[in-house]
């Protein structure tokens, strides 16, 4: 990442502060096949400042087991020091904190491909359907093994490499209810491919670091992602899995400056008993009427398959007429497939209960979306 200062103003993501995890919990039962972190942060003397809906950038550290392949693969010495800007680093330190080394992007691979000379790269190159089908999976490693750069300087290799970028994250806390805190819920990303098992950078750093340690942070705003101004406004939100953070965020909002607007959440995973995020959080809320209502919708726990637009469907008549009583609809999560599933369901929604045929629904939606009352997070 960039040069961490001590000044107490002025960071953002040119300058991340330095900020202590004061505690990293899995939320997800021992049983699941899943990770999800709850990450809660200390903005200490930042001065950094967010508004429920923002984002927080984190400045990861590529995994030590993983660098240490990729040096042994190029035979290269870990305390060779290198020039990195105005910085002398060992190789080592250089590919751990400083390279984007897992990401394989094409103006990299094409650079790559006219440093080694490589005529089966080029040739691959040439192929984009080929191409994407060959890099489905595969990490800057699988390269360097399928296509051996042979005898080169590290010097020479290393140019080809674009700086870490931040990872950001929605924001699943509100300021009011946590001041001098940032909140974050991550999904810790594991897979096997081309026999190997493989680790997504900045979910596996940050859920392997401890209360206590520091990582590089700033905030980003959000503008077109914030619950509705007027807070006697009903608001629905659909967030499944890690889609939850920022509805989290924006109840917890509501709460602390007591709006008197429903909320109503659509929340799912794969299992109740495992996968249950904030279950006993939301259970209060919902007791104690921060939360108006809770739908859920767990996958796997029945031998159909069950997702959050198929419980909107079933509540096709009172979600509309949250809608008409000016509410706001959000949808946090999954882009491929989720938000386009629950895109689908909103506009029968409106054609089942509104009586409107379909072309009426998508302009009804439409117009939501203009008015700023349709709003989406995905990724």
């Amino acid at each position: 990442p960039p040069e961490i200062k001590s000044a107490p103003t002025g960071y953002g993501k040119q300058r991340p502060y330095l900020a202590k995890i004061l505690s990293n919990t899995n939320l997800n039962a021992s049983t699941s096949s899943k990770q999800t972190h709850h990450v809660e942060i200390e903005l200490g003397d930042s001065g950094l400042t967010y508004e429920a809906g923002d984002a927080l950038g984190i400045y990861p550290r590529n995994g030590g087991a993983y660098v240490e392949r990729f040096i042994r693969q190029l035979g290269w010495d870990p305390d060779h020091e290198i020039i990195y800007g105005e910085e002398r680093l060992s190789l080592l330190e250089m590919l751990l904190g400083r390279l984007e080394i897992t990401t394989v992007t094409r103006p990299a691979l094409e650079k790559y491909a006219s440093l080694t000379g490589n005529a089966e790269l080029a040739q691959l190159l040439t192929n984009d359907a080929a191409l994407q089908d060959y890099l489905y999976g595969r990490l800057w490693l699988d390269i360097l093994q399928d296509f051996p750069p042979g005898v080169l300087a590290a010097e020479e290799v290393v140019q080809i490499f674009r700086a870490i970028p931040p990872r950001l994250y929605s924001i699943s806390s509100s300021p009011k209810m946590h001041p001098g805190q940032v909140h974050v819920t991550m999904g810790v990303v594991r897979y096997h491919a081309h026999d190997l098992d493989r680790e997504g950078v900045s979910s596996n750093y940050l859920a392997r670091r401890p209360a206590g340690s520091r990582i590089p942070v700033f905030t980003q705003a959000n503008s077109h992602f914030h619950p509705p101004k007027d807070p006697a406004l009903p608001m629905i939100m659909v967030g499944p899995g890690t889609g939850i953070a920022p509805f989290r965020a924006f109840i917890e909002e509501r709460e602390a400056i007591g709006a008197s607007g429903k909320n109503w959440l659509f929340f799912g995973d794969q299992h109740r008993d495992s996968d249950f995020l904030y279950q006993q959080e939301l259970e209060d809320k919902l007791k104690r009427g921060a939360l108006s209502k809770l739908s859920l919708a767990f996958s796997r726990d029945q031998t159909e398959r069950i997702y959050v637009h198929q419980r909107m469907r079933e509540e096709a008549e009172a979600l509309y007429a949250l809608l008409e009583e000016g509410g706001s609809f959000y949808v946090c999560g999954d882009a491929t497939r989720m938000a386009k599933d629950v895109h689908t369901a909103l506009i029968d929604v409106v054609i089942k209960a509104g009586g409107r045929s379909r072309e009426q629904a998508e302009d009804y939606v439409k117009i939501l979306e203009q008015e700023g009352r349709y709003q989406r997070d995905v990724y």
